[in-house]
C-alpha cells in the first residue's frame, strides 16, 4: 500500500499538472459557460419585472442569391404578433429569383420593403454596403437584423427582443441556432455555436460585452449614425456584427435576450469550405476587438487541450509506474466531463440548439484545434479579408 503513497518528480508533476488544469476547467464551465443559465433561471423566477415596451421596429433581412430560403423563412417575419413594424430585404446583388420573390411578398405585405445593391459595386465591403441602405431606408430608431436563412421560432420575437429597450439601451444581443442536420460536420459546427454564444451572452450579463451575431442582433438607428456606421472596420469585409458591437457596446447600454422566443434559427452549412470562410472572416475580425475577453476565452481553449494532454500522460506514466497517478487522471476526466457534459446540455436546451454529449469528447479535441488551424491559415492569406483585394482582381 505504502509504494502507491510514493510519487516520483514526473509523476508529481502529471497529477499536479491534471488538478490544477481541472481547477481552471471548472471555473470557467461551472461560472462563465453556466452565468447564461443561471440567470435566465433566476429571470425566471422573478415576479417584478417591469411591464414589456412595444416601440416601433425596422427588421433589416440581408439576402444574397437566396430565393429559396425567401421562400420559406420570409412569413415567419411578415407574420409577426407586434403592433408596429416594417420588414426591409436587402438585395445583394442576387442573379437568382430573389428579385421576383421579393416583389411578389411586397403585393401581400404592405410593412415589406426591398432595395437592391448591383452586382457592380466594388471597393468596400457589400455586405456592409447593404445594410448600411437599409438603415438609412428605416423609418424607425430600433433596428432588428437578421439574414434570409434564418427564421424566428416564435411570433413573439420582435416583441421579446424589443422588450429590452429603455432609456440608457443601445443594444440588445440575440441568440441564433443552427435547425437540425444530419453528419458530423452539422455537430461540430453546431457545437462550435454553442459555444461562441455562450461565451458572448455571459461576458455581456457580465457587463463586458465584446461581441454579437448579426443574424439576431438589435440596436439603435441613432447608435449607428453616431458612431459614423462602419467606418472604422470598412477595410474588412467582415465586422458589421461582432466588430461593431465590440466598438459600441458597454455595460451601461447593452441588454442580453435569450428567451426561447426571441431565438431564430438558421439553415445548417451544408459544406465546409462555407464554415472554413465564415471562421476565417470571424477570426479577422476578432484581431481587432478591445478588450480581454476573447482572449479570456482563447485561453480557456488552450487550457482545454493542456487538460487533456495531461490526463493522457498521467495515464501512462501511472500504467508504468504508479496506479494512483492513473486513478487520479480518470477521475479528474470524468468529473471535468460531466460538468462540460450537464453545463452544455442544460444550455443548449435553452438556447434551442441541438448538442450532442456522446460526441463531446471528440468535439472538445476538434474544435479548439480548428480555431488554431483557421489562426495559423489567417496568417498567411491575411490580406484577402480586406477589402480592397475585391477590386483588383
Amino acid at each position: 500500500m505504502e509504494r502507491f503513497l510514493v510519487f516520483n518528480f514526473p509523476e508529481l508533476i502529471a497529477a499536479g499538472g491534471v488538478i490544477v488544469l481541472l481547477i481552471v476547467q471548472l471555473s470557467y464551465y461551472a461560472i462563465s459557460y453556466n452565468r447564461p443559465y443561471k440567470k435566465m433561471k433566476m429571470r425566471a423566477a422573478d415576479k417584478n419585472r417591469e411591464a414589456e415596451t412595444t416601440p416601433p421596429v425596422s427588421v433589416i433581412v440581408y439576402t444574397r442569391n437566396e430565393s429559396y430560403n425567401l421562400k420559406k423563412y420570409l412569413p415567419s417575419l411578415l407574420s409577426q404578433d407586434y403592433p408596429s413594424y416594417e420588414v426591409i430585404v436587402i438585395n445583394d446583388g442576387s442573379t437568382d429569383e430573389s428579385d421576383d420573390v421579393l416583389k411578389l411578398f411586397e403585393h401581400d405585405y404592405k410593412h415589406l420593403y426591398h432595395t437592391f445593391i448591383p452586382q457592380e459595386s466594388k471597393y468596400l465591403s457589400r455586405r456592409k454596403l447593404s445594410l448600411t441602405l437599409g438603415i438609412k431606408a428605416a423609418k424607425n430608431d430600433v433596428l432588428l437584423f437578421t439574414e434570409a436563412d434564418c427564421r424566428p421560432i416564435s411570433k413573439d420575437w420582435i416583441r421579446a427582443m424589443a422588450q429590452n429597450y429603455t432609456s440608457d439601451t443601445n443594444l440588445v444581443l440575440g441568440f441564433c441556432a443552427y435547425t437540425e442536420g444530419i453528419g458530423f460536420l452539422h455537430k461540430l459546427i453546431s457545437y462550435d455555436n454553442l459555444i461562441n454564444g455562450l461565451e458572448y451572452l455571459s461576458s455581456a450579463l457580465k457587463n463586458n460585452p465584446f461581441g454579437g451575431n448579426g443574424k439576431n442582433l438589435s440596436y439603435r438607428r441613432r447608435l449607428f449614425f453616431e458612431h459614423k456606421g462602419f467606418s472604422k472596420s470598412l477595410s474588412l469585409h467582415a465586422g458589421d456584427d461582432d466588430l461593431f458591437v465590440n466598438e459600441t457596446a458597454d455595460s451601461l447600454n447593452t441588454q442580453v435576450e435569450y428567451s426561447k422566443r426571441s431565438i431564430t434559427k438558421m439553415a445548417p452549412v451544408e459544406r465546409f469550405v462555407i464554415w472554413k470562410n465564415m471562421k476565417i472572416s470571424r477570426a479577422a475580425t476578432q484581431r481587432r476587438y478591445k478588450g480581454r475577453q476573447s482572449l479570456f476565452y482563447r485561453m480557456e481553449k488552450a487550457a482545454s487541450l493542456l487538460f487533456l494532454l495531461a490526463v493522457s500522460a498521467s495515464i501512462v506514466l501511472g500504467l508504468a509506474g504508479n496506479l494512483v497517478v492513473s486513478g487520479i487522471a480518470l477521475a479528474s476526466y470524468i468529473v471535468l466531463f460531466t460538468t462540460k457534459a450537464v453545463v452544455l446540455k442544460r444550455s443548449a436546451a435553452m438556447l434551442q440548439q441541438k448538442m450532442s454529449i456522446a460526441l463531446l469528447p471528440l468535439l472538445e479535441i476538434i474544435q479548439p484545434l480548428f480555431d488554431l488551424y483557421i489562426y495559423v491559415y489567417r496568417v498567411f492569406r491575411g490580406k484577402k479579408d480586406y477589402t480592397f483585394t475585391i477590386s483588383n482582381k
